[in-house]
């Protein structure tokens, strides 16, 4: 309605517009002087806390901020006399009366008064601003307040000043650290008792020194001090650790930290720096390491011993057959004796036949035997070894398969395969004295974490596996914690060496499978092989090429390069009745001047191990540059490099690893030959 006064002003505005007035001493608000209602106006509007305190009794009229701050006191505030409605401050608004009638204005800045807004005591801090109010006759009427609390930035600001009161004493009680901070440049400008214990420097002698001087000559030299500062800058941060020097040349082990210091606008203002002597942890790690590797080496010395005492008696026994059997055999042929030669070539080609798998255990355990890794029917593998184990096994022992029909290829070697399984099988035997069941099945299965009792599972995927189960005796549970573990084996001296399992999980290793095995005392054990399935490409079946006789050359060059003289008599003499043409040498150096010459050549056939400083891997690469195209194929009895074929053969490259066959070299080299039209160069 019009004329209705004051207009607007929120909640307080309608509470005065409703308000009896005439009970105060004010009168009726139609009556008020104009200056009055002035103020009133302004304040209603006003989103700032603001009072006005009106008379000698400094009637209280506010706004809707004021009401949030009086909290339980509003709205008998309104209309009452201020020294009646805050009681507990009386004296404190007798003053601020008084100087404003006065004329005067007050201004306080933190004032900290305990009100009872919540019927409690309550002690606050406000910033309060009064202003004396001129009536119609020119003189003080009353006082206009502007109240505003500041009570949680004054704890906060206590608080903080607190922290930082007990922050100094920290730092300056803590002697296991140096604690100081630098400027922009580096210059040291404060230095807590840990720095002077650390570092020798009291702190008079330090303060606005370059703190570079605690670095040795040789990191200031390469620039150490600058890029700390540099790099904490550019990060935040700066860790390291490394030598420093005491004020007495002393050096010690530090760990330093460096913090950039940046004001709120972002601009650097400094470093706070810590730094702890670590000299007598670093002693300790490195008597800690010294220790280890004592005991690293106490426990090879061990492995060497328990080696000697199975491997080594192995060995004894096979070159005793060999030696044996060369003796025999040349006393025969010396006397014209031939009928019982065969006899004696056989047993000596079977006991180096037995040295040769027990080498590829040992290297299989070490994980540096040379795989033919291709895709591989797994089914195919141990279908071909049913009678084979079947012999094994003897009549008491029941042998059963399950093969999963259409079954995917594994990424492994073949050969390799046909040992785990025979190994596992002779161990399934030994632990069935009284007869029981082996069998042997194959199956997939996709990985997305390790399996229960894996070893070092090595990610998800698809896997081939391979399962061989028995009904046997079971291990004990300290017996299966120690059945991967080389040389340990339950049997007696000389009927096992303890390689069977190592030389198994070895060789899955490689081809980035892994090994399971369960067992339970009397109940029997499995293990399971898993193996990466074939994928793409890699998934085509491989054409089997017979190999029972040697195939022929047709005159094609070989350039054979060996340093055995043995070996390298015998593979050409045997490549010379095959009807190829063999250039020998005997390491890199001789073989480089036959293939710079004119002289043709369709195969390189070298040692991987060659003395004089090059290999036959890095011949190999001299001899493409010179003779672009020209095919290698590498003999090996130990490689480094060549423990993964896929990693250490380029196109046009092959591998046979020692010892080997002459059938089985002469058809690798004739497959090479005729994999493509021969590379004649020269």
């Amino acid at each position: 309605m019009a004329g209705i006064w004051p207009e607007g002003g929120g909640g307080l505005g309608a509470m005065i517009r409703s308000f009896d007035w005439a009970g105060t001493s004010l009168g009726p608000s139609h009556r008020w002087p104009q200056p009055l209602k002035t103020v009133t106006d302004m304040l209603l509007r006003s989103a700032a806390p603001m009072v006005l305190l009106w008379g000698p009794d400094g009637v209280m009229i506010y706004n809707d901020a004021y009401a949030v701050f009086a909290g339980g006191r509003h709205p008998k505030l309104l209309g009452s006399k201020v020294l009646e409605g805050w009681p507990e401050v009386a004296d404190f608004n007798r003053r601020v009366m008084a100087e404003g009638l006065a004329g005067r204005s007050l201004s306080f800045t933190n004032q900290e008064l305990v009100l009872h807004r919540k019927g409690v005591p309550e002690k606050v801090a406000l910033t309060l601003d009064y202003t004396p109010i001129l009536g119609e006759d020119g003189r003080p009427a009353g006082v206009l307040a502007i109240v505003l609390e500041t009570t949680e930035r004054v704890l906060a600001d206590g608080m903080a000043h607190e922290a930082e009161q007990q922050f100094r004493l920290l730092v300056h009680g803590v002697t296991d650290y140096a604690i100081y901070m630098l400027d922009p440049t580096g210059v040291v400008s404060s230095w807590n008792p840990g720095a002077e214990r650390i570092k020798g420097y009291r702190r008079e002698e330090i303060l606005g020194d370059h703190y570079s001087r605690f670095y040795t000559e040789e990191d200031r030299a390469a620039g150490v001090p600058a890029r700390a500062l540099a790099i904490a800058a550019a990060t935040g941060k700066y860790e390291n650790e490394g030598w420093r020097v005491r004020k007495n040349g002393e050096r010690f082990w530090a760990s330093v930290v460096v913090d950039a210091i940046r004001a709120v606008d972002g601009t650097l203002v400094g470093y706070a720096k810590v730094t702890r002597d670590m000299t007598e942890h670093r002693k300790a790690q490195q008597a800690l390491e010294e220790a280890r590797e004592a005991l690293f080496q106490s426990q090879k010395m061990e492995a060497v011993g328990q080696l000697t005492g199975g491997v080594a008696h192995d060995f004894n026994n096979m070159l005793a057959g060999i030696i044996g059997a060369m003796e025999l055999l040349r006393r025969r042929i010396r006397s014209g004796r031939y009928a019982e030669t065969d006899k004696y070539i056989d047993a000596a080609v079977a006991s180096a036949n037995r040295a040769a798998a027990l080498t590829q255990r040992l290297l299989a355990f070490g994980r540096r035997q040379s795989l033919d890794v291709k895709p591989v029917n797994i089914n195919a593998v141990v279908t071909s070894m049913v009678d084979l184990l079947g012999r094994t096994m003897g009549e008491d022992i029941a042998l059963e398969t399950r093969l999963r029909p259409d079954f995917w290829l594994a990424m492994t070697d073949a050969n390799q395969v046909e040992n785990a399984l025979l190994n596992l099988a002779i161990n399934a035997r030994d632990a069935m004295p009284n007869g029981g069941k082996l069998t042997i099945t194959t199956d997939g299965v996709a990985l997305d974490r390790a399996p229960a009792g894996a070893v070092d599972h090595p990610g998800a995927g698809e896997y081939v596996v391979l399962q061989v189960s028995d009904t046997g005796q079971g291990m004990a549970p300290e017996v299966l914690a120690r059945a991967f573990e080389p040389f340990y084996t339950t049997k007696p001296i000389g009927q096992g060496t303890g390689l069977g399992l190592s030389m198994i999980y070895g060789f899955a290793k490689q081809v980035g499978g892994h090994l399971r095995i369960t067992s339970e005392v009397g109940r029997g054990t499995t293990v399971w092989l898993y193996m990466p399935r074939a994928r793409g490409a890699h998934a085509e079946m491989l054409k089997a090429t017979d190999t029972s006789e040697a195939p022929a050359g047709a005159g094609e060059t070989l350039l054979l390069v060996e340093d055995d003289s043995s070996v390298r008599m015998q593979v050409m003499d045997f490549l010379t009745e095959l009807g190829y043409a063999v250039i020998e040498a005997q390491d890199g150096a001789s073989a480089l001047p036959v293939l710079r010459s004119q002289r043709p050549i369709d195969l390189l056939v070298t040692d991987v191990g060659l003395p004089g400083g090059m290999n036959g891997r890095q011949l190999a690469e001299m001899a493409r540059q010179l003779r672009p195209g020209l095919k290698t194929l590498f003999i090996t009895g130990y490689a480094e490099g060549a423990a993964s074929r896929a990693r250490f053969l380029d196109p046009g490259m092959d591998l046979i690893a020692k010892p080997f066959t002459f059938d089985a070299l002469a058809a690798k080299i004739r497959r090479m030959i005729d994999s493509e039209a021969p590379a004649k160069t020269g």
